[in-house]
């Protein structure tokens, strides 16, 4: 049981690394990052109401924003699928969301196959 705890919370501290990861303009503005954290079959509900897909992220890049992470948990769906939610204050925007994600593991790496953002007041 003590080392299930202790994957699990290494798992969790991998995924905030990567989600953190994922609002700073080093990652999205780099197509060759976005390539290898977002999954082959990764698609996305945008806060916008917009979907994406990964080449749109991938050619298009990410908005640049000031953006912070709180309350972030995780939640394990099946062995290598975890779902991961959190909340971002866009300051930039001055909008506040409600995140989700869902990673799956692809070998050794983590890879985004799902996010939605929902507005938050």
């Amino acid at each position: 049981m003590g080392v299930e705890i202790m994957e699990i919370q290494e798992i969790k501290k991998q995924l905030y690394h990567l989600e953190k990861e994922l609002l700073t303009p080093q990652m999205r503005e780099n197509s060759s990052k976005l390539n290898e954290v977002l999954a082959a079959d990764f698609f996305e509900f945008g806060s916008s109401g917009t979907i994406w897909s990964k080449k749109d992220l991938v050619e298009g890049g990410l908005s640049v924003l000031e953006m912070t992470l709180s309350d972030f948990a995780i939640h394990p769906l099946a062995e290598d699928v975890i779902l991961a939610t959190y909340r971002v204050h866009d300051k930039t925007r001055n909008q506040k969301t409600l995140r989700s994600s869902i990673w799956r593991k692809n070998g050794d790496q983590w890879q985004l196959f799902f996010h939605q953002g929902t507005l938050a007041k």
